[in-house]
């Protein structure tokens, strides 16, 4: 890979703040998490024994709160929720009421969701004996228990995509570990090798959000300051689609792919229609500020115009006729 393309490890400037205030708050130990105090672990493990004496629920109603620093949403195939990926664990979003975990709240990074759960990474809960950073991890079994996939204790994908089907991986790796240099890989074999992607014809300053096809591993889209750029060969050639300005955020359902471009000042959210070249659709939403850009779009595979987005403001809007009506289910990240 040319070293220009090794060196575009940047996103926009409203996303990256959510992800290095994450870091400046955690200031976390590299190999270990901190244990929690004293007083709140013990607490931890007296709630924890408690749920288990009682037979209560990994999953449980959500408490009122405010949710900070999400980074990322998404229709796993083993659940019918709309999943949301925290600084603070997992809050599931399912039949009109928001739920949560009770344990194992890491505060996850890059999370993608598949047909049988979901691959993240991040950082350990307070108290957790996982290593930090997590690397690469799967769950199938909605967040309770996490199979260390690679890179564990090594590194933190910020920008993580897989399809949901045939779950080809695609990582930006922002710092050198023990196997990669700083890049864009892909694994087509459950993450046990990786390789290069090459972006020729990616002409753009920066690299942003990963989509992949749910069900066609080598198609996917870059966001970028530049727009959106697509490629069907597991990215040796990227094609610049449409002539949209900053693109933020993007998804694929199984017939076309979401973006968010700005346009003068507007937030948009628009359809591509997979099979016909050029063919767009500007949906209509909610109105937003131009200093609340859409950070993460997620289109359910299973359901085809059921659509979910959040903003860097944490607002959460959600579709299931393709756009006709929207549902806001986060105002500024607070559960009521």
């Amino acid at each position: 890979m040319k070293h220009r393309k090794k060196g575009l490890i940047t996103a926009f400037a409203a996303i990256m703040i959510v992800f290095s205030g994450c870091a400046n708050e955690e200031e976390k130990d590299q190999n270990q998490a901190k244990p929690a105090p004293a007083e709140n672990h013990a607490q931890n493990n007296e709630q924890q024994k408690s749920n288990e004496d009682s037979g209560a629920d990994f999953i449980i109603k959500a408490a009122p709160q405010k949710i900070e620093h999400i980074h990322g949403i998404g229709y796993p195939g083993n659940d019918d929720g709309l999943y949301v990926a925290s600084h603070n664990g997992l809050k599931i979003f399912n039949n009109g009421e928001w739920t949560e975990t009770t344990d194992e709240n890491h505060d996850y990074m890059g999370f993608q969701a598949v047909k049988d759960g979901f691959y993240a990474s991040g950082h350990p809960a307070e108290g957790s004996d996982l290593k930090n950073p997590l690397g690469l991890v799967k769950s199938i079994d909605k967040g309770r228990t996490l199979e260390k996939v690679a890179f564990y204790g090594e590194s933190d994908f910020h920008f993580l995509s897989a399809s949901y089907q045939d779950q080809i991986l695609y990582l930006i790796n922002q710092e050198t570990n023990s196997q990669l240099e700083r890049g864009v890989y892909v694994s087509r074999d459950g993450a046990e090798s990786w390789e290069p992607v090459e972006l020729n014809g990616l002409d753009a300053n920066s690299l942003g959000m990963m989509a992949v096809h749910p069900l066609k591993g080598g198609t996917f889209a870059m966001a970028t300051r530049e727009g959106v750029y697509v490629t069907d060969d597991y990215g040796k050639t990227m094609k610049k689609t449409g002539s949209f300005e900053m693109v933020t955020a993007a998804a694929y359902s199984k017939e076309a792919l979401y973006i968010s471009p700005v346009e003068q000042e507007k937030i948009k959210l628009v359809r591509l229609n997979s099979d016909q070249e050029g063919a767009a659709k500007d949906l209509t939403i909610p109105n937003l500020k131009y200093d609340n850009p859409i950070t993460y779009i997620a289109a359910d595979p299973e359901q085809e115009g059921r659509i979910a987005f959040i903003t860097i403001l944490n607002d959460l809007y959600e579709t299931v006729d393709g756009g006709k009506t929207w549902k806001q289910l986060l105002v500024n990240g607070r559960i009521e």
